[in-house]
């Protein structure tokens, strides 16, 4: 994917100010690692020990050539890869904001241990919701670096609440 063209310093604190970037990419996010530790720590923490993520030995007998992150380690690890971006930021001094859950979300391409991953930010929606919220849409797509076909592509909502 290419660099991000948002404005660094930007700080968006309005709905309408945010309506009009909708189709527009926010931010870009720093480059993360996949460890072998952190797939194994959350194949404990999920019970999931398949092969493939667990048993490099194993897992370069398939396709893979080695172990892989879990699609759900990826999806997960969305909020920590967008806690450190670059871009548009949004402050809409809210009491609260809140991850409201996923339209869809797809996993195009393994991410193999040892290679790094970021997230890519595009706004899609804002709505209000009476006085009292405003409900974003993004399109979030994870790259693997170096890679043609992304990670994970969701379609998330999150939540400002006035």
């Amino acid at each position: 994917m290419a660099e991000s063209t948002t404005n660094e310093d930007r700080v968006v604190t309005s709905v309408d100010e945010l309506k009009e970037l909708i189709g527009q990419e926010l931010s870009v996010g720093d480059w993360v690692e996949i460890t072998q530790e952190r797939v194994n720590a959350f194949a404990d923490v999920t019970g999931d020990h398949q092969y493939i993520h667990v048993d490099p030995e194993r897992a370069k007998q398939t396709f893979f050539g080695g172990t892989v992150a879990h699609g759900y380690l990826t999806l997960s690890l969305l909020p920590m890869l967008g806690a450190n971006r670059h871009g548009i930021r949004v402050n809409l001094n809210g009491k609260m904001a809140v991850n409201y859950g996923m339209n869809k979300v797809r996993f195009p391409a393994p991410v193999r241990v040892g290679k790094r991953i970021r997230v890519h930010t595009k706004l899609i929606a804002v709505d209000e919701i009476g006085d009292r919220a405003v409900q974003t849409t993004n399109l979030q797509t994870i790259e693997i670096e170096g890679e043609e076909k992304p990670a994970c592509v969701a379609e998330t909502l999150g939540r400002v609440y006035f």
